[in-house]
């Protein structure tokens, strides 16, 4: 019960402050001061003290969607590892966590496309191309940790200290090819630019552009959310908790994120958004790099 009061914690209260490092990074190469570093909590404040406004063409859908999104992805974050094992991990536990996200994917799609907007209807395809992409990636990584560590369960799979070598070439490998994934499902640079609102560019800011206050804010903090948990497994993937105090591993697991997190800032900052013909690309050859690296593990030479 401990645990799960922990984990539950940080799910809901640290997300937002990952977001505000990489707005600070990205400050600090800009030669800005930046927005305060917990900026993030005060949008998510002023937007829950706000009202609602619909679109006299939005139907029910647009309604339903902000609460559905926000509750599978924290749904989903109870399967994954933050410090130690997750709160509910099982056999097969992956399947659910990726179908989790693509349920949030779903009604975010539906409901840009129920306001009847061809803007955001442009950016619905968008994201439903480069998630189908993203998606053939993401199950070779998990299929390559299956064989790695014959167990089926994300717990499992990312007990590291147990089960890898690290610096292993097929690890480092699969942590890259997980950092782009990272990258694309939470539509950071290069693939998408979050602060733009050009149409040529945007693709997940474009389909919240009708949601307002509460709504809005569960938007945001589901997001934010995403992405921590997204920068949690690319650190237990490619550097693993070994602390057996349960506070230190927390401190160290923060540590590492927050490294994440700078990193995220300063690839959005040192590179310009990719055309939108080459993203495709980018992903197929990810997903190549990807099944050289299982290759490699099942040769055994990982």
């Amino acid at each position: 019960m401990y645990t799960w009061a922990v984990h539950f914690f940080l799910l809901l209260f640290l997300p937002p402050f990952f977001l505000g490092v990489i707005a600070k990074t990205k400050a600090c190469f800009a030669g800005r001061k930046g927005p305060p570093l917990f900026q993030v909590y005060y949008d998510l404040y002023k937007l829950w003290s706000k009202g609602v406004v619909y679109s006299r063409s939005a139907s029910y859908v647009l309604r339903m969607a902000a609460p559905i999104i926000f509750s599978v992805i924290l749904l989903g974050g109870l399967l994954v590892p933050v410090v130690g094992a997750s709160p509910i991990h099982f056999e097969g536990d992956f399947i659910l966590l990726a179908y989790l996200f693509g349920v949030g994917r779903f009604f975010t799609i539906l409901a840009a496309m129920d306001v009847g907007s061809s803007f955001e209807g442009m950016g619905a395809a968008r994201e439903a191309t480069f998630a189908a992409l993203t998606e053939l990636a993401f199950f070779l990584i998990v299929v390559s940790l299956v064989a790695m560590t014959h167990s089926t369960s994300l717990s499992g799979m990312l007990a590291w200290a147990k089960n890898h070598f690290l610096w292993a070439p097929a690890y480092l490998i699969l942590a890259g090819a997980f950092f782009l994934i990272l990258l694309t499902e939470n539509s950071r640079m290069p693939i998408d630019d979050p602060t733009t609102h050009l149409e040529l560019t945007m693709i997940h800011e474009v389909m919240i552009l009708d949601y307002s206050g509460p709504d809005l804010g569960l938007i945001l903090h589901g997001a934010a959310m995403k992405l921590f948990l997204f920068i949690a497994l690319l650190t237990s993937l490619f550097w693993p908790p070994t602390e057996t105090s349960f506070w230190l591993a927390l401190g160290s697991s923060v540590l590492k994120m927050t490294g994440v997190a700078i990193l995220i800032g300063v690839v959005e900052s040192a590179n310009a958004r990719l055309r939108l013909i080459k993203i495709p690309q980018l992903l197929i050859a990810n997903f190549v790099a990807t099944a050289f690296a299982l290759v490699i593990i099942l040769m055994g030479k990982g």
